[in-house]
């Protein structure tokens, strides 16, 4: 059997000044692209996997329609050079948003459907913090999503999904959808799976798994910081009874309604100068300071010097800031020799609207190359040290503190763009914080512009009844 693998992957911001473009993108291909999907190395011996391509960026602010419709063509163009084909594995995010289109995701997997026609079947792998909707239930035969936050179950759930459609293809019994919308949006700093609730309501899907007629059970928390009509949680049941996928879809969306006001964030959370005063007063290290609202995997911009500027104005010292995404002082400081001192201004160079830092730094090293527009520069200002990037980019990796020949665990304080910690850094945290700041992502969510997010939806209103309603793919009455 011949199945087509490829997607397009982003989060997205609706609050975030910067649009994605084209070179926002990593395109992966061939022999990598199967290795990313989890199905490569003969797993699925009876199978010819045919890789097309994914485009995956860090999630920022919304497409563009062009850059949207550019990797939409291109797809549909590479998806029809491989057709007929038994199957289609997507793998998506759920999240993105299109400048010009309501569902995104669901316009590209509609054209997927519309290019290969009815018979063949497709599946979707999904993050969790996506946005579901009927449209995109319409047209898949298979959903399977993470169930963990921080993500380390990326490469299984893409498994999940393929396994589900060569069983499927293979002579089993066919698959349905079933989903349920929970009027509920909470950020993924609220829902981690590492922290009750979410821990103890994730580990049942797998136990949901097990019933009869259930194939794979899952639980979208959804997409927050996206002001969109589409916007919400939801239980999303793939089965090969139509009773049996409604009921569990109802009985999770129950359970997600029933925890809604027992989550919580997972690590001490205040504000800045709240976070500023323990890291003044606290003698354990290294002290992991969150900047949650400029968190670049979760939409932010990245660009935002709200942190260094109350840091600097406090006088603290021992601080590594990383990073900062500010390519024009990297240019600035590209041409000079390590060692040299350079008078900057930083903040807001991608267009955040924050205090800006004027400040004397000192550069110290230098990475990355100007032709690969990867450069990158270590600093010295006023006793910390401030990572400066030509590109917004996370820093969640040891790695990208050992680079520069800094070892994060001997730190005193460490100062990251990010909401919940990455599974490299939380283990070192002694302790973490998280800090309540200004951004694109910001996570006083309560006092977003909400003008197209559907009404109720929990916590933007809080006094109203609800009870689950299951709706089922379309292609279940087909």
């Amino acid at each position: 059997m011949k199945i087509a693998v490829g997607g397009i992957h982003t989060e997205c911001s609706t609050y975030s000044p910067v649009q994605q473009t084209v070179s926002d993108f990593t395109v992966t291909r061939g022999k990598d692209l199967l290795a990313q999907a989890g199905v490569d190395g003969g797993r699925f011996p009876d199978v010819t996997f045919c890789p097309l391509f994914h485009a995956r960026s860090i999630p920022g602010g919304p497409v563009s329609a062009d850059c949207y419709a550019s990797f939409k063509s291109a797809f549909l163009a590479e998806l029809e050079a491989e057709t007929p084909c038994d199957g289609v594995l997507l793998i998506m995010h759920g999240a993105m948003h299109v400048i010009g289109l309501s569902d995104a995701e669901g316009d590209w997997i509609s054209a997927v459907r519309q290019l290969v026609g009815p018979q063949v079947p497709i599946a979707v792998s999904y993050d969790l913090h996506g946005n579901v909707t009927q449209t995109i239930v319409d047209q898949i035969d298979i959903f399977c999503a993470y169930r963990t936050a921080p993500h380390i179950d990326v490469t299984e759930t893409h498994r999940r999904a393929a396994a589900n459609l060569v069983d499927q293809l293979g002579g089993g019994p066919k698959r349905y959808v079933a989903w349920a919308p929970v009027p509920v949006l909470l950020p993924g700093e609220q829902t981690s799976t590492e922290d009750e609730p979410a821990k103890s309501l994730y580990a049942t899907l797998p136990v949901f798994d097990q019933r009869s007629a259930v194939s794979d059970a899952n639980l979208m928390v959804g997409y927050v910081w996206a002001d969109t009509a589409r916007a919400t949680a939801a239980a999303v049941v793939t089965g090969t009874d139509l009773d049996a996928i409604q009921q569990a879809a109802s009985e999770i969306a129950a359970q997600y309604w029933s925890a809604r006001q027992d989550f919580e964030f997972g690590v001490p959370t205040k504000p800045l100068e709240l976070c500023l005063d323990d890291a003044a007063t606290e003698s354990s290290s290294p002290l992991i300071l969150a900047d949650s609202g400029d968190n670049p995997t979760g939409g932010g911009v990245g660009d935002r010097s709200d942190v260094l500027a109350a840091w600097l104005e406090r006088g603290l010292t021992g601080g590594v800031f990383a990073g900062i995404a500010d390519p024009v002082s990297v240019d600035k400081l590209w041409a000079l020799p390590d060692g040299s001192s350079s008078h900057l201004t930083i903040g807001g160079a991608l267009g955040s609207d924050c205090k800006v830092v004027s400040t004397e730094a000192v550069l110290l090293s230098k990475l990355g190359r100007e032709q690969d527009c990867n450069r990158e520069v270590l600093t010295r200002i006023a006793g910390n040290l401030v990572i400066l990037t030509e590109h917004r980019r996370p820093f969640h990796q040891l790695e990208d503190f050992r680079r520069f020949a800094i070892e994060p665990s001997t730190a005193r304080f460490l100062i990251v763009k990010s909401g919940y910690l990455s599974p490299e850094l939380a283990p070192i945290a002694n302790p973490a914080r998280m800090a309540l700041t200004d951004g694109a992502v910001n996570q006083d969510i309560e006092a977003l512009t909400n003008q197209h997010r559907p009404v109720p939806s929990y916590p933007f209103q809080r006094t109203f009844d609800w009870n689950p309603v299951t709706s089922l793919s379309r292609r279940a009455s087909s």
